[in-house]
């Protein structure tokens, strides 16, 4: 098979990219190809958070593209948000999008004071929408326990991924694009890729996987586990108690993040990280379920909201997110072989692919644009370090954070790490002049 184009992965990244393609050039030939079936990883599994967070650093964008650079990234994730709506909108794909925003809770003295800190350093740097609430704004809101104040932005929206995902595909085969599901791809090479059933050549072959990376790319990725539990519908009783009239996303200022949302269907779905990194950046259906951290989950929320004492909990799922080494998500093609790339969005890609697929399209079809010269941009992160330093550095990385969420309080050096991403943290457990005989 000739194309001019193929996509590897019929996510979000994948779908969006053959979406901003087919649009700028009906003509072009577009085939992606999926391994399960479209929306089957990260797509389809997520949060519903489609927001301006982007995760790599102020630091490192600015040490990418300057002060300016770093503030137009910013910009370009706000405008994302209204994009996908205006999308949806234009296009009659019904994803029970809800821009709401997103308010992060202050349920402690420390949490309360690093809000302060957020909202202070967020003016300083020119970005838009951040403000901070006292506890009457804060509950007014969101009605949890332990409430001492909250950070508020616009720039979020509660959407259901599974119908997005799905519905973003059904335009994609409108606009002309092919989807293959249940067609592994074994092998990615420059001009053409190799699956179960045979080669397909291509001008352009696009690597869309995120988690799944590490089937071609070793140690570019490492995959790391979130889980999600989602309450039966709730009465008009207990949503009047809880608030999220506007259905506004919801988190509080832990160290391991959680993240929660009212649905459309009027259930409360909330879900967190702290699920382990397994050996070997290894990905199996069982990882999928983790019943500690399924009872945490639902411990957590009903701590957070006393109403939720007697409702049953109807669902609970998980999957993986992919983790770049230095927790820089990035979008590329390199000319010289024509392969592309986006990843790496560190839990926050259902917007961020929305730029992605945009900026990857301009790219291929050699657009000079705003968005193609973005500080993440052909940026390339180096490798993992090889197991069993990866397992070591991440898991060791997961115990600090959650032991910091236990203690109430850091110290500024600390709390300066942990708002770094991580990344320090889990250099102090992997060692570089140790070198492991084998790649894994």
């Amino acid at each position: 098979m000739q194309v001019d184009i193929a996509i590897v992965g019929a996510g979000f990244t994948g779908l969006w990219t053959a979406h901003s393609l087919l649009n700028a050039d009906p003509t072009l030939r577009v085939v992606i190809l999926e391994r399960e079936q479209v929306g089957y990883g990260a797509s389809g599994r997520n949060g519903g958070w489609c927001s301006a967070l982007f995760p790599t650093s102020w630091t490192r964008l600015v040490k990418a593209g300057g002060v300016s650079g770093a503030r137009a990234m910013h910009a370009a994730m706000v405008d994302t948000v209204t994009e996908v709506g205006r999308v949806c909108a234009d296009e009659a794909i019904e994803a029970d999008f809800a821009h709401g925003g997103t308010i992060v809770l202050a349920r402690s003295a420390a949490q309360l004071q690093r809000a302060g800190e957020e909202v202070a350093t967020a003016q300083e740097r020119g970005q838009s929408g951040l403000q901070l609430l006292d506890q009457s704004q804060a509950l007014d809101v969101v009605n949890a326990t332990s409430v001492l104040g909250a950070t508020y932005t616009p720039n979020c929206a509660a959407v259901h991924p599974l119908k997005l995902v799905r519905g973003l595909a059904d335009r994609v085969e409108a606009l002309g694009a092919t989807i293959y599901e249940r067609s592994p791809v074994e092998e990615i090479r420059p001009g053409a890729l190799a699956t179960t059933s045979g080669s397909v050549r291509a001008d352009v072959v696009v690597r869309a996987t995120e988690g799944w990376t590490r089937d071609f790319v070793r140690r570019q990725i490492a995959p790391v586990y979130s889980l999600m539990v989602a309450t039966e519908p709730l009465s008009v009783d207990i949503w009047e108690e809880i608030g999220l009239r506007r259905r506004e996303t919801f988190s509080d200022g832990r160290h391991v993040v959680i993240y929660g949302q009212r649905t459309a269907d009027d259930r409360l779905v909330f879900g967190g990280r702290g699920a382990p990194y397994h050996f070997g950046s290894a990905i199996r259906p069982a990882f999928d379920s983790h019943p500690e951290v399924f009872d945490m989950l639902k411990q957590t929320v009903r701590e957070m909201f006393p109403a939720l004492s007697g409702v049953r909990f109807t669902h609970a799922w998980g999957g993986p997110l992919g983790i770049a080494r230095d927790w820089a998500a990035s979008v590329g093609l390199d000319r010289t072989t024509g392969l592309a790339w986006a990843g790496g969005y560190v839990g926050d890609g259902v917007s961020t692919t929305n730029l992605a697929g945009r900026t990857l399209a301009d790219l291929i079809l050699s657009r000079d644009t705003d968005i193609t010269r973005l500080p993440w941009v052909n940026h390339r992160s180096r490798s993992w370090e090889p197991e069993p330093l990866r397992w070591l550095g991440i898991n060791a990385g997961l115990r600090a954070m959650n032991m910091a969420d236990g203690e109430g309080a850091m110290s500024k050096d600390g709390r300066r790490a942990l708002r770094q991403a991580g990344e320090e943290v889990i250099d102090a457990q992997m060692p570089v002049a140790y070198a492991m005989p084998e790649e894994v």
